[in-house]
């Protein structure tokens, strides 16, 4: 005990010094002080991310080593997300009865011991309770994190700080694939190093002064409401959700039947990723000149004709045009939720915005619980290209939709358009980040600085 008292008073040292360290660079360096003080939630994020992130590619792996039926595979895939939707609906009322700290260790201490729970038997129905968990207590963390941001950040520096956020999910996601290679020493390291990520992501929230916010109800805007004011919108959320849900449950099981190995598996996912985070914002400036629907389309095409690349470059190609499809499929994917998010906030008054963004988390969430058994299906009929050609089918689907709403609608005069944010799929919280949210839709709580 004593021992470990020492070590809690150098950890305090060690942050008051990085503290006083942080505070010089933000005087010298403005841009950076809205980054500083929401440091230690970003850190959360990234350590949450690295050992939550790669869970999907893993069970799925696993479930695939163990020759499990691929409609098997689907549906431990799809209680995931169904876990996530249910948490985005039900997590916020446990924020708000117990706090936001407690619900925050609640959530994480339960998530790493599912996580660790792994290990210790695999059986297809037990991982699919356990995915089930996972879903629940991820959708309780983002509601916890996300939350928080937002209190933090100013109507001024919500872009800067939804931007640092994103990137640390996604580093953290895409980093975390590496621990795949961990099965080659030890069945059970992946499970196990992951479990400690996720233990420690606790840390940084546990040593943060910055204040909890107030308890507060979300706003709702309902479903009939939201597809009247942007039919486009709310299909393709949906479809992304489809789209998404089935790249994340069985693409790794797809690279593994093309012959590429962990570490190439994990590379690849990875870079798909990666690519998400680097071409989401040009195609998102571009959707600022243009028609918004034009870029919907064209992201959807190039999702289409990129898993098609994959199919090809698997079959045929180059492992290095396996990549570079990967990377593409990544950047066009991952840019249609945020374009749908847009592209029905054009349609929408400033106040209503925060409200439809929150609904538009939930449809995706519902389409990526369904993603998974469709791609299943697909794959059992079509043998390994099953998830892609799934893909494509469903970015056609919606190319196809967005051609026929480009045809009977009239674009928006550009006065009206709010200029593209790139937004996390995550829970209804996530809305509130949005730099064009009204300034009235924070939480009101008191502020401290991260001391």
């Amino acid at each position: 005990m004593e021992a470990l008292h020492h070590a809690l008073i150098a950890s305090k040292k060690t942050l008051r010094r990085s503290d006083h360290q942080a505070d010089c660079l933000s005087t010298r360096y403005p841009m950076l002080k809205s980054i500083l003080s929401v440091r230690s939630l970003l850190l959360s994020i990234f350590l949450l991310m690295g050992g939550s992130g790669f869970m999907a590619t893993l069970v799925s792996l696993r479930l695939e080593r163990a020759a499990s039926g691929t409609l098997l595979i689907g549906a431990v895939a799809t209680a995931y997300f169904a876990g996530l939707t249910v948490g985005a609906i039900r997590a916020a009322p446990i924020v708000h009865r117990v706090g936001h700290i407690r619900a925050f260790a609640a959530f994480v201490s339960l998530l790493s011991a599912s996580t660790l729970a792994y290990s210790l038997y695999q059986d297809a129905l037990f991982w699919a309770v356990l995915r089930f968990i996972d879903g629940l207590c991820v959708a309780g963390v983002f509601t916890c994190l996300e939350s928080w941001l937002n209190e933090r950040a100013e109507p001024a520096t919500r872009g800067t700080v939804l931007a640092s956020y994103m990137i640390a999910l996604y580093c953290g996601q895409a980093i975390g694939h590496f621990l795949l290679n961990l099965s080659d020493v030890k069945p059970s390291l992946p499970f196990v190093g992951a479990s400690i990520l996720i233990s420690l992501s606790i840390i940084p929230m546990a040593l943060t002064h910055i204040a909890a916010p107030a308890q507060g109800e979300h706003p709702r805007l309902s479903l009939r409401r939201l597809f009247a004011t942007s039919p486009l919108g709310i299909v393709g959320a949906c479809f992304t959700g489809l789209i998404l849900g089935a790249f994340y449950a069985l693409a790794a099981v797809h690279m593994r039947r093309l012959g590429l190995d962990l570490a190439e598996t994990a590379m690849f996912m990875s870079v798909v990723i990666l690519g998400g985070v680097i071409l989401q914002w040009p195609l998102g400036r571009l959707s600022d000149r243009f028609d918004r629907r034009l870029m919907i389309i064209a992201a959807c095409a190039g999702t289409a004709v990129a898993g098609i690349g994959i199919i090809w470059a698997g079959a045929a190609g180059p492992r290095s045009a396996l990549l570079l499809c990967g990377a593409l499929f990544g950047g066009f994917s991952f840019a249609l939720y945020p374009l749908c998010v847009a592209h029905t906030n054009d349609h929408l008054e400033s106040g209503e915005r925060v409200a439809a963004s929150g609904g538009l988390v939930l449809l995706y969430s519902v389409g990526a619980a369904f993603g998974p058994m469709g791609a299943a299906a697909t794959m059992v009929l079509m043998n390994s290209d099953g998830p892609f050609a799934f893909i494509a089918l469903c970015a056609g689907a919606t190319l196809a939709y967005g051609l026929w709403r480009q045809y009977v609608g009239a674009p928006i005069p550009a006065d009206l358009k709010q200029s593209y944010q790139i937004l996390p799929r995550t829970t209804p919280a996530s809305a509130m980040l949005d730099p064009y949210a009204p300034a009235d839709d924070k939480l009101d709580s008191p502020r401290e600085e991260e001391e």
